[in-house]
């Protein structure tokens, strides 16, 4: 069973971004299941590095409209985006030295940091954005 999945309680109502949502869920879903299978260390190091390149494209996308729109909690979020990215990075580097394997608990953390960002966080700017035309 997948750690997360899609599900139109999950919309922000960007396509846009719903459909970058979409594929971040996806790569948390590889990531997991090469995890399962006992997959090699250099796929999922290929996974891993994946889903940093494209969480860093979608924080820019999201970033790109905060900035365009003069969103009035782009700060907090964007502080978000950063302490994510500090946590992965630490991880990543754990996993590349070889000090930290791929584990149910940092699979929980992705998952679960993804949830509650989109659920929350995200959510907020939906009617921001959807004022401003942005649909």
């Amino acid at each position: 069973m997948a750690l997360i999945q899609w599900s139109e309680n999950l919309s922000v109502g960007v396509g846009e971004i719903d459909r970058q949502h979409q594929r971040l869920i996806a790569m948390i879903g590889e990531l997991d299941t090469a995890m399962r299978e006992g997959k090699g260390k250099d796929l999922m190091g290929k996974i891993v590095n994946g889903l940093i390149g494209y969480t860093g494209t979608h924080f820019a996308t999201e970033e790109k409209y905060f900035d365009q729109f003069a969103y009035p909690e782009a700060d907090g979020h964007k502080a978000e985006h950063r302490n994510f990215i500090q946590k992965v990075s630490e991880f990543k580097g754990g996993f590349e030295s070889g000090k930290l394997g791929l584990s149910i608990q940092v699979m929980d953390f992705l998952s679960d940091w993804l949830k509650r960002h989109i659920s929350g966080t995200d959510k907020k700017y939906a009617p921001f954005f959807n004022g401003k035309g942005l649909k």
